[in-house]
């Protein structure tokens, strides 16, 4: 017999987790959502299952239940699920999809006799796009019942499940907004940059997506060192220098990434990082007393 899950909170994540179960043959229970119309919307989406504008006791009609709410909002949700289900908690497993909270969050839940825990997929979950989790690493941690479950759901979606301890949760987190999510403003003011000095936009991405592809296609194939290109590779601090001049008409945040990240490189990829981050800083000192 398939299981059931019911989705509290189904936004970007919650809607793609129920749509890949209902694929994979799970049942939809309640989908839970602030208001009718997108809890409808979240319905049409995963194609299966209850509309409810809030918390309600037939969320409780589950084997599972996924909570997809905000990370700020989780610890409120929980405790008013707690009131809304009471003893019938006992024997559920209750997973909640934050990269950064552990099971902890869920302590009102737990109390009832609930087993909690965490899965969280470390993919980026765009607009209506609804990301392939083949192979994607999912991290999960928990009650020992949670666990297992987490793992189930994790293996029925195709993903790698990978167990983190509570406390390392919010730095496997924040890996994925160094990775990917500091992606966003960083190929954003790389457009407007080259719309500026005349670029159409389309032209801009079609300038720039093709670079950071094959950049992650180098580094999936030799590694990051190997891969690693550009005049702070080569060792050319002059350049870095006319780079600094340049930016300086730019908001002080662009300036700031510039040169962290600069001195980021220079400590993680140089094969000398001292070395390195002297002459970087030089560099930079250099244009800064100009």
């Amino acid at each position: 017999m398939k299981l059931k899950v019911s989705i509290v909170g189904a936004g970007r994540v919650g809607r793609t987790l129920g749509k890949h179960l209902r694929r994979h043959g799970w049942r939809i229970g309640a989908v839970v959502t602030r208001s009718p119309v997108s809890s409808r919307a979240a319905v049409r989406t995963i194609g299966a299952g209850q509309p409810s504008a809030g918390p309600a006791v037939g969320v409780l009609a589950a084997d599972v239940i996924l909570l997809g709410v905000p990370d700020d909002a989780l610890a409120a949700v929980a405790a008013a699920l707690a009131k809304i289900g009471g003893s019938a908690w006992r024997g559920k497993v209750a997973l909640h999809t934050s990269g950064a909270l552990d099971s902890n969050v869920l302590a009102p839940l737990a109390c009832l006799g609930a087993a909690t825990g965490s899965i969280h997929p470390m993919q980026t979950f765009g607009g209506k796009i609804v990301p392939d989790l083949q192979g994607v690493t999912i991290a999960i941690e928990g009650a020992p019942k949670a666990l297992r479950m987490a793992r189930t759901i994790a293996k029925t979606l195709g993903g790698a499940p990978v167990v983190i301890a509570c406390q390392n949760k919010p730095v496997y987190h924040a890996t994925a907004l160094l990775a990917a999510g500091s992606g966003f403003p960083l190929i954003e003011i790389s457009v407007q940059m080259l719309v500026g000095i005349g670029f159409s936009r389309r032209r801009a991405l079609q300038t720039l997506l093709p670079l950071s592809r094959q950049m992650l296609d180098n580094i999936e194939r030799i590694g990051s060192r190997s891969a690693w290109t550009g005049p702070l590779s080569r060792g050319d601090y002059a350049t870095i220098a006319k780079h600094v001049r340049a930016l300086r008409p730019y908001p002080r945040e662009v300036r700031q990434s510039y040169a962290a990240l600069a001195l980021l490189a220079g400590r993680v990829l140089s094969a000398d990082p001292d070395a390195a981050l002297k002459q970087i800083r030089r560099a930079l000192r250099k244009t800064e007393e100009e």
